[in-house]
């Protein structure tokens, strides 16, 4: 079923990571530029995640004994560091998410590099590390991002959707693991509501919600070798009823013997390590896919 399947340390048939994108209000500062401080209940709902949500999550994972990833764009690290510190404190990486959630395909190759360069300076100075990993905002990856990632020395990426199993990026400029995201494990779809960040959508239960996750999970242990990732965000998943479900979400994972949980960057250099002895060949994909538009001419 998986033609190329990754053999996870201990015989795992699954890697998984939950990786939450810490956005924080972030996102109606974006959508709403001009007037997002008189968006007084929304920026409460985002609030939730750093203020609420992380302290949740955190102490969930230290239970488990879980170190996983989580995605903060560099505003959000400037104006929640408790929140980071607490991440930083237990153990956990903190990755790459723009300065302010912008879109990199919406920016020329220079502003692209500068708030990458001004968010890598942020998170230096809040973590004591550079930051090893990209998410790149609402998965907006650019025709240059790989190219940038590789300049700044990233090791990995995670915003592409091209396969069940970690594959590289190659461009002119070197190479990055991409460690897939998938729609599927997002935790957007099935319970965002929001008509100021304008995505109106009906909200389902977390039971209804588990079996997407879980049906990705399943099909990624049946398959064996495959890669699970959770795309979710602390002022979503991180509410209490979605989060109850979680903590039986990982108990059960756990529980199946058949679960390598690690950080994105545990996995990225897992994946290299496989490499370098020959037990793992991944994909290659050079990029960009294309220059330029693409636009079918008549004969």
């Amino acid at each position: 079923m998986i033609r190329n399947p990754v053999p996870w340390p201990n015989g795992a048939k699954v890697a998984c990571a939950i990786t939450f994108d810490m956005d924080a209000d972030s996102l109606v500062h974006l959508e709403h530029p001009e007037n997002s401080y008189r968006r007084i209940s929304t920026i409460s709902m985002l609030k939730y995640g750093p203020e609420v949500g992380v302290p949740r999550i955190l102490e969930s994972y230290r239970r488990h004994g879980l170190k996983q990833t989580f995605f903060v764009p560099a505003w959000c690290v400037e104006q929640y560091p408790r929140a980071v510190e607490a991440m930083v404190k237990d153990g956990h990486e903190v990755g790459f998410h723009g300065y302010i959630h912008e879109a990199p395909n919406t920016l020329s190759r220079s502003d692209e590099h500068y708030w990458m360069q001004r968010s890598i300076a942020a998170i230096v100075k809040h973590t004591g590390r550079r930051p090893r990993g990209n998410r790149s905002p609402l998965y907006n990856f650019s025709e240059n991002t790989a190219d940038l990632l590789v300049e700044e020395g990233f090791l990995y990426d995670s915003s592409l959707m091209g396969d069940d199993v970690p594959y590289v990026l190659q461009t002119a400029k070197g190479e990055v693991v991409e460690l897939p995201a998938n729609w599927a494990t997002d935790d957007w779809p099935p319970y965002v509501h929001s008509i100021d960040l304008n995505y109106v959508m009906q909200i389902v239960s977390p039971e209804r919600a588990m079996e997407g996750f879980m049906a990705e999970f399943e099909a990624m242990r049946t398959a064996g070798g495959g890669l699970w990732i959770g795309i979710w965000h602390p002022f979503v998943s991180g509410r209490l009823s979605r989060w109850l479900r979680v903590e039986k979400m990982i108990e059960y994972m756990l529980g199946t013997g058949d679960v390598w949980f690690a950080t994105l960057e545990e996995i990225a250099l897992h994946v290299q390590a496989c490499r370098r002895n020959g037990s793992y060949t991944p994909r290659i994909d050079q990029l960009p896919y294309y220059t330029g538009p693409v636009k079918p001419q008549r004969a």
